[in-house]
């Protein structure tokens, strides 16, 4: 559904956008994950005409952008991370006003899509009201709602919870769980816990680069240390940490913690190789259960860091 190939953009000496491609199938919801600063919003907004490319292509379904940019646009629903809202109006004025930019100029067919879209954001009961008197996360549902005029099959939505409170930021993360059921969805944002909360596929952008891209899952797994074990054992103290300095495939470890009788470990191994049924057997024959005995996974947050070297910037 999205095409982006060799994608450049640069501003002068500064290269915002570095060669980066990548591609958004059919009912994905693809998350552009990256420090603020990245290129996020420089690689969505030359994604949605709204820039230009220094160099590289975008087509979205089977038109490209720059040559078929029209029919290209007609296929998108664009968020900005500053919704484009005009605060005299009231909700209801500014959806027939941006209805009828995207050329729905049937008042009956405007109506029923209007009608649609405020159901679907559920703003129905602030429509008859000025934008300007509405809260933060009414503002960007109204702006959601102009995105989904005319039923585009893609959408792209620039931080759409950036400036929300949080009980605001779970109902937009549910709302576009929801849209990806018949969208096509890419979304930008610095927060991880957004990212994998409603992502199938996460794009790394660190200084204008890609620097991976895979599920949240597949991520977490290529990225981890192969040869560190978590590991919890029953028993005593002394009685772990003997089998742990026997162990013939341990090269260290360290007691993390200890909670009723049950000493939790985390290992470094001294092969490459997976040696957990190994180890099984090993503490078996000295009497001691592991409980728990997995290898190390890592979670989005650390996984960004390792590609990133930067701090998550929650908020």
């Amino acid at each position: 559904m999205i095409e982006v190939k060799n994608l450049v953009k640069d501003y002068g000496n500064h290269h915002a956008v570095k060669d980066i491609s990548f591609t958004v199938d059919e009912g994905q919801i693809v998350g552009l994950l990256g420090p603020n600063g990245a290129g996020k919003s420089t690689t969505m907004n030359i994604m949605t005409g709204y820039i230009s490319s220094t160099s590289g292509s975008v087509k979205i379904g089977e038109y490209d952008m720059l040559e078929q940019s029209l029919q290209a646009k007609k296929l998108i629903g664009y968020l900005p991370e500053l919704p484009p809202l005009y605060e005299e109006m009231t909700v209801e004025e500014y959806l027939h006003f941006a209805g009828r930019l995207k050329g729905i100029r049937a008042k009956k067919d405007r109506n029923a899509a209007v009608q649609e879209v405020e159901e679907a954001v559920k703003i129905e009961d602030v429509k008859g009201r000025l934008i300007r008197n509405l809260s933060k996360g009414y503002k960007q549902r109204v702006g959601l709602a102009q995105a989904l005029l005319g039923n585009p099959p893609v959408l792209i939505l620039d931080e759409p919870t950036v400036g929300l409170d949080p009980g605001q930021i779970i109902e937009m993360r549910e709302l576009i769980r929801n849209l990806g059921k018949k969208h096509t969805i890419i979304l930008s944002s610095h927060i991880l816990s957004e990212v994998n909360a409603v992502c199938d596929y996460v794009l790394i952008i660190d200084q204008g680069k890609l620097v991976a891209e895979d599920t949240p899952e597949h991520l977490s797994e290529h990225f981890a240390d192969k040869n560190r074990l978590i590991l919890s054992v029953k028993g005593t103290k002394e009685a772990v940490e003997e089998a742990l300095a026997a162990s013939s495939y341990l090269a260290s470890y360290t007691i993390t913690g200890e909670t009723d009788g049950v000493i939790d470990v985390t290992a470094e191994t001294n092969t490459g190789e997976d040696v957990r049924d190994e180890l099984f057997f090993e503490f078996a024959d000295k009497k001691l259960p592991i409980v728990k005995l997995e290898t190390e996974t890592l979670s989005l947050e650390e996984v960004f860091l390792k590609l990133t070297g930067k701090e998550e910037e929650e908020e």
